[in-house]
């Protein structure tokens, strides 16, 4: 049996943005990709540790970038945070996040993903193909 692994955002200012589908990816400090591998479907949820969390959707992992922070393109950044253009802008939201100062030389993990759209169970097996996302 494989393990369910969940992307957990702790701002729930995030919620609006994943909903939206203007969330698209994650930036995590350390390298992730032992933990999180593409095609990987998990749940995207909002909450505080060692406290309830919401499930926003399922969704599958697209891509899976091990990279420095001064690596990071502004296509990572905002795919990360749709506010953000700047990679000072993303290091003070990490050390932020993490508590702890950020260099740029520190390894990162970019994690993309796509929402997973759920029909209804009435409407499935109707004879027609699946529509296009």
């Amino acid at each position: 049996m494989s393990a369910l692994y969940v992307l957990n955002f702790y701002s729930p200012v995030f919620v609006d943005q994943l909903k939206r589908g203007r969330k698209s990816a994650t930036i995590r400090l350390g390298d992730k990709s032992r933990k999180y591998q593409r095609s990987q479907v998990v749940w995207v949820t909002v909450g505080y540790r060692h406290g309830p969390r919401e499930k926003i959707f399922s969704a599958v992992i697209d891509d899976v970038e091990v990279k420095k922070v001064s690596e990071l393109s502004p296509r990572d950044i905002e795919h990360d945070n749709p506010e953000f253009r700047r990679l000072d802008d993303t290091v003070q939201f990490l050390e932020q996040i993490y508590s702890r100062p950020v260099d740029r030389d520190d390894i990162v993990t970019v994690i993309r993903f796509s929402q997973i759209v759920e029909r209804p169970i009435g409407s499935f097996g109707n004879g027609e193909p699946p529509s296009p996302n």
